[in-house]
């Protein structure tokens, strides 16, 4: 007898009726990377796929028993009524049987009560329907979870700097095929950065921290759709079992990830709620000052098990396709949160002409995962000028005139702010902003917006930018600029002054679009950090 079910022949037994021992009026089989669960209401069989990730190892049957047993043991604490026991799928003379005392026993399997589909936060999220009394509620749960625990030595010691380091090192190593496909090239490098320097910046709080009682041994996965809320109460299910250290950690690390899903939802004034209750009700002031790094850490971390089961072969190819655009998106948050912190802002990208505002702010957008308002391309349209075609010489004077122009950037103005109201993310906007009148304008009325802002001003040297509008000649662009105007709107310019604005960055732009895009959002999270 093999040493373990393969995963198609486990799903196979799983989808059959007669494995279960009582007669289910409907099946359905989901997947994740480390497990196969059964929805058979009333209730739920969850088993352990034989898959060794370094950070866990499921490669033996008793290491499968012992993470079930483990997972029901600490599911317990939060969600007890739930978690009914392990159970086994034994090999019968009648066949394939979960329950059954028969036989020789080839898988364990975690059983579960069936929790109403209609009770979960991420349904209430998805539908438009999360209200502030039921994060109240959470909150109260958690906060009582979390008083009630005491840590310990063993647990206070995986807040050392060098314990921390462990799991977001081992998070970029593994994610390194994701590079280039899940993860631009930019944002990896970016994040990494961010990530290192925290860490060398924020070694006395995160000491006080540890020492402070605040690493505890918490739930590792606290996210919308691990939290049923009923009339019966609150519960809080499937926890991390399977490596204790990503389970003993920072208590704001546990809340982040919570925060998050509700970022991500679209419920950003309700995370900003859920993290000031839980830094209230556990009287834990400084829990404000590691939120964002412990977001970026858990973003990051999705991203990573998105990916893995996107690479799933097992898993089918509509859920591979769905973890695949998960993935991307939980990286673009992690680097949202590293360059933009916890609001969307506009990031103004501009400098002369031919210093490659348009190429970066479009690389920018794309990491991100915002919307890119372009100057240009407004600006043809209100002309009705094709976009990749140059604006015919007799029509430049209208197109390019004051009037038109002013037109233009009450225009880009308009869209930015509108953009980032409609949408909660933040924007890029790429135009020369040559006017100083101009960008004072935009920063007065992102200002009036609230509306957190940069002006990144891309430079390159005259022979650098006369190259790239050489090439323009032989390239589908946007752009109309070539040589042949470069000097007159050069001489328009006004650069803007080392006292003009705080939140003014100026970015040498190099060889290879990446490393300026890299520069750039590095230089977007010094600003942020002050």
């Amino acid at each position: 007898m093999p040493a373990s079910l393969s995963v198609d022949t486990l799903c196979s037994l799983l989808k059959d009726p007669a494995t279960y021992p009582q007669d289910p009026e409907s099946i359905k089989l989901t997947q994740t990377h480390i497990s196969v669960v059964a929805l058979v209401p009333p209730f739920v069989y969850k088993i352990k796929k034989p898959v060794d990730f370094g950070f866990l190892d499921f490669t033996t049957l008793d290491r499968r028993r012992d993470a079930c047993e483990a997972e029901v043991r600490l599911n317990r604490r939060l969600c007890d009524e739930t978690y009914l026991g392990v159970v086994p799928l034994a090999n019968t003379a009648d066949g394939y049987r979960l329950e059954s005392d028969d036989g020789a026993v080839v898988e364990t399997a975690v059983k579960m009560r069936y929790l109403p589909h209609d009770g979960f936060l991420h349904q209430h999220a998805e539908e438009g329907t999360l209200t502030r009394d039921q994060i109240d509620r959470v909150a109260s749960t958690l906060a009582t979870f979390y008083d009630g625990l005491d840590t310990r030595p063993d647990i206070a010691e995986q807040g050392w700097v060098d314990h921390l380091r462990v799991n977001t090192d081992e998070n970029f190593e593994q994610t390194q095929d994701h590079i280039g496909t899940l993860l631009p090239h930019a944002a990896y490098r970016v994040l990494r950065d961010y990530t290192d320097r925290f860490y060398d910046a924020h070694a006395a709080l995160l000491n006080r921290r540890r020492t402070g009682g605040h690493f505890i041994n918490g739930h590792g996965d606290l996210r919308l759709e691990h939290v049923h809320l009923s009339d019966k109460g609150v519960c809080i299910y499937d926890c991390i079992e399977f490596n204790d250290r990503f389970r003993h950690l920072d208590v704001a690390n546990d809340i982040a990830f919570l925060a998050m899903d509700l970022d991500g939802h679209g419920y950003r004034d309700l995370s900003r709620y859920f993290v000031r209750q839980m830094a209230d009700r556990l009287d834990d002031a400084e829990l404000l000052d590691v939120v964002r790094f412990y977001k970026v850490y858990r973003a990051y971390v999705r991203g990573k098990v998105e990916g893995m089961t996107a690479a799933e072969a097992e898993v089918p190819e509509e859920e591979r396709t769905a973890s695949t655009e998960r993935a991307r998106e939980h990286y673009r948050w992690a680097l949202r949160y590293a360059a933009a912190g916890p609001h969307p802002m506009v990031v103004v990208v501009m400098g002369r002409t031919g210093s490659g505002k348009s190429t970066q702010a479009a690389a920018c957008a794309r990491a991100l995962g915002w919307s890119h308002i372009s100057s240009d391309r407004i600006r043809k349209e209100r002309a009705g000028v094709p976009l990749y075609e140059r604006t015919p010489e007799p029509a430049r004077d209208d197109v390019y005139g004051s009037e038109m122009t002013e037109r233009v950037y009450g225009q880009l103005t308009d869209e930015a702010i509108d953009t980032v109201r409609s949408t909660g993310h933040g924007v890029v906007v790429d135009a020369t902003f040559s006017s100083a009148d101009r960008r004072t304008a935009l920063r007065d009325a992102l200002r009036k917006a609230n509306l957190p802002y940069a002006f990144v001003e891309l430079t390159a040297d005259e022979a650098t930018r006369r190259r790239r509008l050489n090439r323009r000649n032989s390239e589908s662009t946007i752009s109309d600029a070539r040589p042949d105007v470069m000097g007159k709107i050069d001489r328009r310019y006004e650069a803007p002054s080392a006292l003009w604005d705080a939140h003014h960055l100026r970015v040498s732009t190099r060889v290879e679009v990446e490393d300026t895009t890299t520069d750039i959002l590095r230089a977007l999270i010094r600003l942020h950090d002050g």
